[in-house]
């Protein structure tokens, strides 16, 4: 039993590198136990789209389908690029498609076709994600 004189020494108060809780024998069989690490903190959810790049796989479109130029822009001779704005969804399809520039005449022709083309997911760290990406249709007056 240990004295009221004795407790600060048993709890290794007055030893200079003893430890609370501690004997005045040390540790009888070693090391203190460890507690486990703490688990890895959970893989990171990207609720937003990615820009490809970087560590991002390039989007692979495996559907395309060509944009019917417009008779009314044919027989006005327009031709251009239509450019867009685009999310490319986890599963490969268009999701938010947003016109930035082109010639007003194309731009519906160019939209329709688009809305129908389809990617092969792509990854980031092996994970599908959504994709923010730039489309350009290209209408020239040989198609």
């Amino acid at each position: 039993m240990v004295t009221e004189e004795e407790a600060p020494l048993a709890a290794g108060a007055g030893i200079p590198g003893g430890m609370p809780g501690g004997t005045m024998l040390g540790n009888i069989g070693g090391a203190l136990p460890q507690a486990a690490p703490p688990p890895p903190p959970p893989k990171p959810v990207n609720t937003k789209p990615v820009r490809v790049g970087g560590n991002v796989q390039q989007a692979n479109l495996i559907n395309q389908i060509r944009p019917v130029y417009p008779p009314l822009a044919k027989a006005a001779r327009q031709q251009g690029v239509v450019k867009f704005e685009a999310t490319i969804s986890k599963e490969g399809t268009i999701q938010d498609l947003k016109t930035v520039s082109g010639p007003p005449l194309l731009i519906q022709a160019a939209m329709d076709a688009v809305k129908q083309w389809r990617y092969k997911p792509t990854l980031l760290n092996d994970e599908p994600v959504e994709v923010l990406t730039t489309i350009e249709v290209n209408f020239t007056l040989s198609q």
